[in-house]
């Protein structure tokens, strides 16, 4: 059963853009069908991104260890799902006019939370491999931390990029939360508590 659930993981983490293709080749988008690549794209990857940080809390309360190997493969997805959407930007967006792509980061904030977002999973990307792992140590873990400020900053990217209804970005700020907030929970259990005072004589 393990053997099937990465080659699982794996089909189910390329049909989303499989059928963004799909859907533009064959005319079922909107009238703007580059604008639903970028915000299509942008979204998986912020729904893996999320699907990554769920594993530590699910084996914890679930007790299923085995769901550990599978947050390197949902982060992989994320920055992938973010490239394409970095890609989209570039391309549709702006053309490959890189001044203007510099303008929108000192004017346009969320932008410059989603290029923030962005860089940060860039290191996480290429140091996700066993060789990095074995090579960083303990250092590993402190630099894959900032796995917590890429996901806090393309929560706020997708808040400020959407205009009009913002409730399902809302969901993924609160379920972020939920995930930060276990986390700060487990961690404030596991600090030493301060000893008792003496009673005074």
């Amino acid at each position: 059963m393990r053997r099937l659930v990465k080659p699982l993981i794996g089909v189910l983490g390329v049909l989303p853009l499989v059928w963004l293709t799909f859907a533009v080749l064959t005319g079922r988008t909107s009238a703007n069908p580059a604008e639903d690549i970028i915000l299509t794209t942008g979204i998986w990857s912020l729904r893996f991104l999320l699907a990554s940080l769920a594993i530590t809390p699910l084996r914890r309360l679930t007790g299923w260890n085995v769901l550990i190997q599978y947050r390197r493969m949902l982060g992989l997805f994320a920055f992938f799902y973010a490239c394409v959407h970095l890609a989209g930007y570039l391309a549709f967006d702006r053309f490959f006019a890189f001044d203007e792509v510099f303008a929108d980061l000192a004017k346009r904030p969320f932008i410059t939370a989603g290029m923030v977002a962005f860089a940060l999973m860039v290191p996480l990307a290429i140091t996700s491999t066993r060789g990095w792992i074995r090579s960083l140590g303990r250092r590993w873990q402190l630099l894959h931390r900032l796995v917590y400020v890429s996901a806090i900053a393309a929560v706020i990217h997708y808040l400020w990029k959407v205009k009009a209804d913002s409730t399902l970005p809302l969901r993924y700020a609160l379920l972020l939360a939920v995930l930060l907030g276990l986390r700060l929970w487990w961690l404030r259990r596991r600090l030493p508590r301060p000893a008792a005072a003496a009673p005074a004589r």
